[in-house]
């Protein structure tokens, strides 16, 4: 989505951080969550100043990975060249077991399953300059003002989420779609 693409080129931290992750050259890998959400709420909310990344959010779909422990090695990768960053590196082609789900098929599936259809965005870069945003929901309801639950996850995991976030204190135009 351009307008996604054309906030993320105006934030340099961003853009490094998608570049150190596409040189980790990981399949349908994406920086997604809080990382694209919170940079379009704030733009939405009129923020000068971006709100500061709590961590970003990096899935990848390698069903062959032998290695259950293996993005401990990609986070130690990325921790080296932006150590300002609290990176979170998971394979979904493993996550489902964790989450109770049928096995995803794709990392935009495994994004299907996420507690609240805003979250579900992810972006990459595919070559300098040029970046990929894929969504399990589309994107009007990000820049809808809303915050929606998937009816894939329970009504108490998305409350609880919304609560302890504090998204609707910080981004007080914000409202709940059930």
């Amino acid at each position: 989505m351009d307008i996604i693409v054309e906030l993320i080129k105006q934030d340099p931290v961003r853009v490094n951080a998608l570049k150190c992750v596409s040189q980790l050259g990981l399949p349908q890998c994406y920086i997604a969550a809080g990382f694209v959400r919170n940079l379009v709420w704030d733009a939405l909310h009129g923020f000068q100043v971006a709100t500061p990344l709590n961590d970003a959010d990096v899935i990848y779909f390698a069903p062959d990975e032998r290695d259950p422990n293996a993005y401990l090695y990609y986070e130690a990768q990325l921790k080296q060249v932006m150590p300002e960053i609290n990176w979170q590196v998971r394979n979904q082609a493993i996550m489902h077991t964790r989450n109770g789900d049928l096995p995803y098929t794709s990392s935009l599936d495994a994004m299907s399953y996420w507690p609240e259809k805003e979250t579900a965005i992810g972006i990459r870069q595919v070559a300098p300059e040029k970046y990929e945003c894929i969504s399990a929901f589309g994107y009007e309801s990000l820049f809808g003002y809303c915050v929606t639950h998937n009816p894939k996850r329970s009504q108490e995991t998305f409350k609880s989420r919304v609560n302890s976030k504090g998204w609707l204190v910080k981004w007080s135009s914000l409202r709940i779609v059930p």
